[in-house]
């Protein structure tokens, strides 16, 4: 329940291990065998947990394996991080390992997961060993169908030559069994990306063994592809056209027939960042590295991407399919993207018949930008379309934007785009259709808000902060949302959160921290101040959003209700006057139906208490609120009073408001 990294795969091996989720960060579920709370097997599976990471983490190959118990409650668990991570990186990403784990696979014995920087797996029957490397076990292949279309039979010997080189290095230069690559032959031939990893207790010989079975097994698979990977425990490996890991590369090549690799330097340390973790008594915090951020991509520009948008605006109009698509050139971004786009066209026949031609009867809602329709597409599944309204005049912008975003966007906690249309005036966004509707919906409503006891608000709670660490640390774009809010957070039929609606959103660069606009607009009551006064935003505006909907989940009380009414507290004058009170048991809404553990429920008040301080410096990462959600041991420091701001009575503004430097 922390952390979670940009995910990739999960992998069959011990027991046919199956994954059960479709979601990141791809957990493998062990089908055979199962154990029951508290039982042995649990309590060794626990103090397992509490050991592994460590020890992985403090060891010089980022590598460890540890047996408890005995047959039949015998549990082994192996941990291995990726070569580039350091130790507070690895201790992380495996402390959340088992979190997830255990959460995902749930009682299973034989459960595995991967994440971008570590792999964790533990079973009652046995650790593959150094020696096993025998590919039959099937490893999992994870193809990327984006193909070259500029000379690809010369990509392929490029990435075969290169991967080959790559895992030599890894089995026979590096005592971690790791080791990265890159290919870079000329101007007009775009650069590639490697990287080959074994568990470092396999000698030299094996573990080249291991790397050339699965690769002369899958590379096959990834034929004409631009970027391919592979996982299985005992060794993995993969190849893109960006930049994925710290680093220079430790392997280069400078033409295909190369029969061995010219080393590169020696790589510097890792340097990763970092998010500021509590520390006992309100002092300064611990630093933690923030798993997933590691991957370094080269990624358009807004600019670009409203391009993309307005080409796919121009190509509504399609040639019949008979007629050749124009080839683009191979690695160009904006190519790559109407390509991307292009293929989730739909066609507005398809979408009026699914929707009853938008029948009043199929509207799901309406807001400014018009209104939400549900509908079911010829094979059964389920939709819901936004339609753009044809008097809107700045929705045309926004639609570019949620198009361009969402398609790039892969996490279970946000919503997922399944297409478009742009045809005959229509400006159409279609989503997989979420049965129980926004959060704000049932939190509420005096009546269904007794629907939601304190398992699934914690439930709701957790899944948003996962979704807005992807989007601001884990994945390919770093995304501010800038309209986080209870109506934009919508719930599946098991009440998992789905985060909606980035019209608003913008793309940070890696290095960006935050910008500055002269246009502000958003939901009074769930801006930052900094935002509302200044036009500042930044991750840190999506942190106090995101603390205002915790004090909300909570409470059961809506924080802008008090600006449309005579009130004279908003939410968080409230939440802050009993937290210095020691009242705030008094604020938590009785209507949640049985038992909670207040602990539990006070813990969360805290937190949504550090999100909303007035100080954006000092509001955490959103890294760090999930570890802080899913670890009771992290002491939580003393918030700062809450920031308060003037209020116009006005629920949702946009405000004209002078460029600040900051």
């Amino acid at each position: 329940m922390a952390c979670r990294l940009l995910a990739v795969t999960a992998i069959v091996a011990v027991a046919q291990l199956v994954p059960r989720s479709t979601g990141y960060p791809w957990p493998a579920c062990g089908t055979n065998t199962t154990f029951k709370p508290n039982s042995k097997y649990q309590a060794n599976l626990n103090r397992v947990a509490a050991t592994l990471p460590k020890n992985a983490s403090t060891s010089p190959n980022l590598f460890a394996t540890v047996v408890a118990g005995s047959v039949p409650d015998q549990l082994r668990a192996m941990g291995l991080c990726r070569g580039d991570a350091n130790a507070t990186y690895c201790f992380g990403c495996l402390t959340q390992a088992f979190q997830d784990l255990q959460n995902d696979c749930s009682y299973d014995k034989d459960a595995t997961i991967y994440y971008d920087a570590c792999i964790l797996h533990y079973s009652d029957i046995r650790v593959l060993s150094g020696n096993d490397t025998d590919p039959s076990t099937d490893p999992y292949s994870l193809p990327y169908p984006e193909n070259v279309t500029s000379d690809p039979a010369r990509f392929n010997r490029l990435v075969s030559a290169l991967m080959n080189a790559t895992a030599d290095y890894a089995a026979y230069n590096s005592t971690r069994r790791f080791a990265t690559g890159e290919a870079d032959f000329d101007q007009e031939f775009p650069k590639v990306y490697s990287l080959a990893q074994c568990t470092p207790d396999q000698t030299p010989a094996h573990c080249r063994r291991c790397l050339a079975g699965i690769i002369a097994t899958t590379l096959g698979d990834f034929q004409n592809y631009i970027r391919g990977r592979v996982l299985w425990i005992n060794c993995n490996y993969r190849y893109e056209i960006t930049p994925f890991f710290n680093g220079p590369a430790m392997v280069r090549l400078t033409s295909p027939s190369a029969a061995a690799p010219v080393p590169a330097p020696a790589p510097a340390p890792a340097v990763q960042p970092t998010v500021q973790t509590p520390s006992p008594a309100g002092g300064g915090g611990e630093k933690y590295s923030v798993p997933g951020v590691v991957l370094v991509a080269v990624l358009p520009t807004l600019a670009a991407l409203n391009l993309v948008a307005c080409l796919c605006f121009w190509r509504q109009r399609r040639r019949p399919e008979a007629q050749a698509k124009q080839p683009y050139r191979m690695y160009s971004t904006e190519a790559e993207d109407i390509e991307m786009v292009d293929s989730m066209m739909i066609d507005v026949s398809t979408l009026r018949a699914a929707t009853g031609d938008f029948a009043e009867s199929n509207k799901l809602g309406e807001g400014a930008f018009g209104a939400v329709y549900k509908g079911v597409l010829p094979d059964g599944d389920e939709i819901a379309v936004k339609r753009l309204s044809q008097s809107s005049t700045q929705g045309v912008d926004e639609l570019k934007n949620e198009l361009t975003l969402v398609a790039k966007l892969k996490h279970k906690n946000l919503v997922r785009l399944v297409g478009f249309c742009l045809e005959q005036r229509e400006r159409l966004l279609v989503y997989e259709f979420v049965p129980n509707r926004s959060l704000d919906l049932i939190l509420f409503d005096p009546e269904k808000r007794e629907e939601l006891d304190w398992g699934q608000r914690y439930k709701i709670i957790n899944g948003i902060a996962r979704g807005l660490q992807y989007l601001h640390e884990d994945s390919q774009l770093k995304v501010v949302h800038r309209d986080l809010k209870a109506s934009n957070i919508l719930l599946d039929t098991s009440m998992n959160p789905k985060i909606s609606d980035f019209g608003l959103a913008r793309i940070f660069g890696r290095d960006q921290t935050q910008a500055v606009t002269n246009r502000v607009v958003g939901t009074y009551g769930y801006m930052a101040p900094e935002y509302v006064m200044r036009g500042n935003y930044s991750v840190k505006s999506d942190a106090f959003s995101f603390g205002v909907m915790v004090l909300e989940i909570v409470t059961g009380r809506k924080n802008n209700d008090c600006y449309n009414s005579r009130r004279s507290e908003d939410l968080l004058t409230t939440v802050w006057e009993h937290w210095e009170a020691g009242t705030l048991a008094e604020v938590v809404d009785r209507c949640m139906v049985g038992s909670f553990p207040e602990d539990d429920v006070l813990r969360c008040v805290h937190i949504g208490l550090l999100c909303v301080q007035g100080d954006p410096a000092v509001r955490p990462m959103m890294s760090s609120v999930v570890m802080m959600l899913g670890s009771d041991t992290i002491t939580l420091q003393a918030p700062s009073k809450p920031a308060f701001f003037a209020r116009n009575g006005a629920d949702n503004m946009a405000l004209s408001t002078s460029s600040v430097q900051g």
